[in-house]
């Protein structure tokens, strides 16, 4: 069997809206795909309702096999906003292949980004336009905006390091990002 060797390509991205120009998979999650994984859920469900269930994150991802030897690349963008007085997030997730890492370069807005092992171990990092976050193997992460206009990152990851969001729906992280009288808390 021959080698199947890919053409390479390149793609845009709009530095200023913080997307990717030409997306091969255009992924949104509305508030209500968020049920499960706040604090205050009676919050959620009137944010749902009064609002429309509104966008909470996307992500832009460029067309590539998701397969060994590839790396895989978005952007994402949180909405600024809050589930009573924690900031939007998304739903957070360990890679299906534990000892993957995964690399963010914050593009657009204020953030964090929450990490979390198995064993209880807890770090965050602080997002900035121009900030590249490593998240090394065997880390969940979860992208928290924490300011006032959309968080875009630029994410690379290995193609074959999958997804495991279960385990995050199960266990959650053991600390949340509040925004109470204006300021930010971590607890």
């Amino acid at each position: 069997m021959g080698l199947l060797i890919m053409q390479p390509f390149s793609i845009g991205i709009d530095m200023i809206e913080g997307v990717t120009r030409e997306p091969a998979r255009h992924n949104v999650r509305r508030a209500s795909d968020m049920r499960g994984y706040y604090r205050d859920e009676d919050a959620l469900e009137r944010l749902i309702s009064e609002r429309n269930d509104p966008l909470h994150y996307e992500t832009f991802e460029a067309p590539l096999p998701e397969e060994s030897g590839h790396l895989l690349f978005c952007v994402s963008r949180i909405q600024p906003g809050a589930v009573g007085d924690e900031c939007f997030m998304t739903k957070g997730h360990y890679h299906a292949i534990a000892h993957t890492a995964e690399v963010h370069l914050c593009l657009t807005g204020r953030g964090c980004m929450m990490m979390k092992t198995s064993d209880g171990r807890c770090a965050s990092e602080m997002m900035t336009p121009g900030r590249v976050v490593y998240v090394p193997p065997y880390w969940a992460h979860r992208s928290i905006n924490t300011g006032r206009e959309p968080l875009s990152m630029f994410c690379v990851w290995p193609a074959d390091a999958g997804h495991n969001y279960g385990d995050i729906a199960r266990e959650g992280f053991p600390k949340r990002v509040l925004l109470r009288n204006g300021e930010l808390v971590v607890q």
